[in-house]
C-alpha cells in the first residue's frame, strides 16, 4: 500500500495509543520506540511519514573523529539524501552520553521538508533545535557532540531503535505519547482499523459522559456495537 497524502492525513488524525492497540490486535507487539518522546510536550504536531533510517555504533577513537563529519559517509551526507516528508529514525543505542544532531543539522532537515526526527538517543543545542521548528522525539538534550560517544555508520538499512525493528519505508507516527512503527505491509489495514477505532471510542466517550457503565460498553459487546452502528446511520 503506497503512503499517499490521504493515508498521511488519516494517520495524523489517529493517536499513537490507538495505533499500538490496533497493531497488537494484528499480532505486532513490538511497535513502540521506547525512550523517544517530544522534547517539550505539547510543542510538536503529530507527524506521519516513511522511515529514513540512520545507525550509530559505540564510539571508536580512530573512527569517530571531528574529521568524520566531512566524510562521504556522514550524518551530513545522510541528511542530503533524505526525501521530503520522511521521518528520520536514528538508532543511537539509547545512549545518553552524546547528542546525535544539533540545531544546524535539524535546521537543514527542516529546510529539506523532513517531517521529523525520532531517536532513542539524545540531541544537543536544545533551544536551537526547538527553534528550527523540526518535530523532534528523543530522550532529551545533552551538550557533548555525537563523536564523544557514538560513531555514525550508515543510513537506509534495517535498524533497532528503542527496542523496535525499523525497516526503511516503514511508516512512523509520533505524537506526545511517543513514536510507533507501522510495517508497510500492514499500512492499509492498520490505517482503516485505527480510523474506525477512533470513531468508535469517540462515541463511547460520549456514552460515558451520559453516565453509561463500562461493562459491555468498553470494550464494546455485540449489543453496544449494534447501537453504535444504528446511531451512525
Amino acid at each position: 500500500m503506497p503512503f499517499t497524502p490521504a493515508i498521511r492525513d488519516a494517520l495524523i488524525g489517529v493517536t499513537t495509543a490507538t495505533l499500538t492497540t490496533v497493531l497488537l490486535k494484528k499480532g505486532v507487539r513490538f511497535c513502540y520506540i521506547a525512550g523517544s518522546r517530544p522534547l517539550v510536550p505539547g510543542r510538536n504536531r503529530r507527524i506521519a511519514g516513511p522511515a529514513f533510517t540512520l545507525r550509530f555504533t559505540p564510539t571508536r577513537e580512530d573512527l569517530a573523529t571531528v574529521d568524520s563529519w566531512s566524510s562521504p559517509r556522514s550524518t551530513r551526507a545522510a541528511i542530503e539524501a533524505m526525501p521530503e516528508g520522511c521521518v528520520a529514525v536514528a538508532d543511537a543505542m539509547g545512549s545518553q552520553a552524546a547528542g546525535i544532531f544539533g540545531d544546524i543539522l535539524c535546521a537543514r532537515m527542516s529546510k529539506r521538508g523532513v517531517a521529523g526526527l525520532v531517536t532513542d538517543g539524545m540531541v544537543r543545542d536544545g533551544a536551537g533545535v526547538l527553534g528550527t521548528g523540526l518535530p523532534v522525539f528523543a530522550q532529551g538534550c545533552v551538550a557533548p557532540a555525537s563523536v564523544a560517544a557514538l560513531n555514525f555508520v550508515g543510513w537506509e538499512e534495517t535498524i533497532g531503535c528503542g527496542g523496535t525493528t525499523v525497516v526503511p519505508g516503514d511508516i512512523i507516527v509520533a505524537d506526545d505519547d511517543g513514536a510507533v512503527v507501522i510495517p508497510i505491509a500492514l499500512l492499509d489495514a492498520v490505517t482503516e482499523a485505527a480510523v474506525e477505532q477512533e470513531r468508535l471510542e469517540a462515541w463511547i466517550m460520549r456514552e460515558v459522559e451520559k453516565g453509561v457503565a463500562l461493562p459491555g460498553l468498553y470494550p464494546a459487546n455485540a449489543e453496544t456495537k449494534a447501537r453504535y452502528e444504528a446511531e451512525r446511520g
